[in-house]
C-alpha cells in the first residue's frame, strides 16, 4: 500500500468510527429496552386504572340516581293511593254537612241517622276523620278564623269558642280547615 492510499484509508476510518458508534448508541441494551417497555406498560396500566375509576364513578352516580328515582316514584304511588280520593272526599263533604243539618232540624230521624252513620263509617274507612276543635287553642295550620269575639273568661282567650263549619282530615292531612270563632 502506498503512503497516499494509507493516508486516505486512515482519513476514512475516523469518519466510519462515529457512524459505528451511532449505530451502537441507537441500539439499546436489552436492559434499557426492558425498562422502556415496563414504563410504557405502567403508563398503560395507570391510564386504564384512571378509566376504570371514571367509569366506576359514572356507574355509581347513575345507580344512585336510579335508586332515588325508584324511591321517589314508590312514595308518589303510595301517596296517590292514600290521597287519590282527596277531590272526591272534598266533593262529598257538603253532603255530610247537609246530613248534619238535617239531623239537627228533624230531631234525630231514624232513617236519616242510619244513612248518615253508614256514610260516615264508609268515609272513615277511607281515611276521613272529623276535627274536634271546640275548646282547643287556635291553630292557623288547622283552623280558619271566621270572627273574633271578646272572651267570656280570661282563661278562654285564644281558644276556639264555636265551630261554624267542621274541619276534616284525610289520612292525617288537613282536607278542609275548620271555620271557627275565636275568643280574643
Amino acid at each position: 500500500m502506498s503512503k497516499k492510499e494509507h493516508r486516505a484509508t486512515e482519513a476514512e476510518e475516523p469518519m466510519k468510527q462515529p457512524e459505528a458508534q451511532q449505530c451502537v448508541e441507537e441500539q439499546d441494551t436489552p436492559k434499557e429496552a426492558e425498562e422502556r417497555q415496563e414504563e410504557s406498560e405502567e403508563d398503560k396500566l395507570q391510564e386504564m386504572g384512571e378509566k376504570l375509576a371514571t367509569l366506576n364513578d359514572k356507574y355509581l352516580r347513575l345507580y344512585s340516581e336510579y335508586e332515588n328515582y325508584r324511591k321517589r316514584t314508590n312514595m308518589e304511588k303510595a301517596d296517590l293511593l292514600l290521597n287519590g280520593s282527596r277531590e272526591m272526599m272534598k266533593a262529598i263533604l257538603p253532603v255530610v254537612d247537609d246530613f248534619e243539618r238535617a239531623l239537627a232540624v228533624t230531631g234525630d230521624d231514624e232513617g236519616v241517622r242510619l244513612i248518615y252513620n253508614k256514610l260516615m263509617k264508609i268515609l272513615e274507612q277511607k281515611g276521613l276523620k272529623a276535627m274536634d276543635v271546640k275548646g282547643e287553642k287556635f291553630d292557623e295550620s288547622m283552623h280558619e278564623a271566621v270572627t273574633q269575639i271578646p272572651a267570656p273568661a280570661p282563661e278562654q282567650k285564644g281558644l276556639v269558642i264555636d265551630v261554624v263549619e267542621k274541619g276534616y282530615y284525610l289520612n292525617d292531612k288537613v282536607l278542609r280547615y275548620a271555620k271557627v270563632v275565636v275568643a280574643c
